[in-house]
């Protein structure tokens, strides 16, 4: 990818300069940043995918009784006979990781990868009737707001207070001060880094596609990479066993002996002594498929180009391969090759001779678990 191209998909910046001068620092406003953009999927084929139950949805209905907003809210899938009718006003369903579920919603979400794929998260669709929307809320992670179909009014704002509405479903903040006010069409697109107050309102029936980004806090990456490593700490740590040849005898038996926290001190620096450790669990922990997520796996052999499925992770560092949760040593030519097949998300036949019979076997590998797949 030139990051340094002009994009019409960043009103005319180039990616480049598009992540010095908004990425997580301010939002940005694109008219038709995908010209003519219509909408990847109807209404009734968002609405059948709704009601799958291998797809992540969500139902939002407000309702306005006595004259005060109220909000309701359902986890799907939901049978079609089970959402409100659509001439009833105020209401959304949310279809998440629509990219794992179309090839088309797939391709268009590969727009973005300005950004690292590590960072990648999901595309989800909303549709709303008249009126329809989540209330003004603020996410911790960036998403460009695209719109698809009719008209969406966003207000955004650099908000302060963040106390939220009471005893809501939905985390709806209390105090909402816009600073700005847009009117979005199909194609037009607004960017906002996280935190950015922001409520959409549809002006009649709209779609609208949310490409997000994962923004893991600490604690989330510390469990996660612990756990992993956890699984390699008896290789690396040895079976060294505590010995304490000079403990003295002791009058409050209850105490823990310094030594005994001294030697698990002792057997974490072990388990950490291997610097491609925490990378190792990291590239692990970054692949890992979404719970929803399973793979037809089938004979095929890897002859000929293949591609990656759409629902494979792949990443690599200076020394590591990783594809949906597993890591592998990479060197060479092999890695260079399969580094290619990251990026490109493909490898033509003239590259697949050039593998080493370990890594082609291993390719064939993932083709037969339906990681990737080949074009013969």
């Amino acid at each position: 990818m030139n990051i340094q191209e002009p994009l019409q998909l960043l009103g005319g910046l180039s990616s480049q300069v598009f992540m010095q001068r908004h990425w997580e620092k301010k939002p940005l406003l694109i008219r038709q940043a995908i010209p003519g953009f219509q909408p990847i999927l109807d209404r009734t084929e968002l609405l059948d995918m709704a009601a799958m139950d291998d797809v992540e949805s969500r139902l939002v209905v407000q309702a306005v009784p006595g004259g005060q907003k109220a909000w309701k809210f359902r986890h799907g899938p939901f049978p079609r006979k089970s959402l409100p009718p659509f001439k009833q006003r105020a209401w959304t369903v949310l279809v998440q990781g629509m990219d794992l579920h179309d090839e088309r919603v797939h391709a268009l979400m590969n727009q973005f990868r300005f950004v690292p794929d590590a960072r990648l998260d999901d595309l989800m669709i909303s549709y709303a009737t008249d009126g329809g929307g989540v209330g003004p809320h603020f996410d911790s992670y960036d998403v460009f707001l695209l719109q698809a179909h009719g008209r969406r009014r966003w207000r955004i704002g650099r908000q302060k207070d963040m106390s939220l509405l009471p005893d809501m479903p939905l985390k709806i903040l209390a105090n909402f001060e816009p600073e700005m006010e847009f009117v979005l069409e199909p194609g037009d697109m607004l960017y906002l880094p996280p935190r950015w107050a922001h409520d959409g309102i549809a002006e009649g029936e709209c779609m609208t596609y949310s490409i997000g980004f994962r923004s893991p806090n600490m604690g989330e990456v510390a469990r996660e990479v612990l756990q992993r490593m956890a699984e390699q700490a008896d290789d690396e740590a040895g079976d060294a066993i505590y010995r304490d040849p000079h403990q003295a005898a002791v009058a409050q038996s209850a105490e823990i002996p310094e030594a005994m926290v001294d030697f698990a001190r002792d057997a974490m620096a072990a388990a950490l002594r291997d610097p491609q450790a925490l990378r190792r669990a990291m590239g692990e922990y970054l692949t890992e498929p979404k719970a929803n997520v399973w793979f037809a796996g089938d004979d095929t052999e890897a002859v000929g180009d293949v591609r990656l499925d759409r629902r494979t992770r792949m990443l690599y560092d200076g020394k590591h391969i990783f594809i949906n949760g597993e890591s592998f040593r990479a060197g060479g030519r092999d890695a260079q090759l399969m580094r290619r097949l990251a990026n490109e998300r493909s490898l033509k036949a003239g590259d697949m001779v050039r593998l080493s019979d370990a890594a082609r076997e291993l390719v064939s590998d993932w083709c037969q678990a339906g990681w990737l797949h080949a074009d013969q």
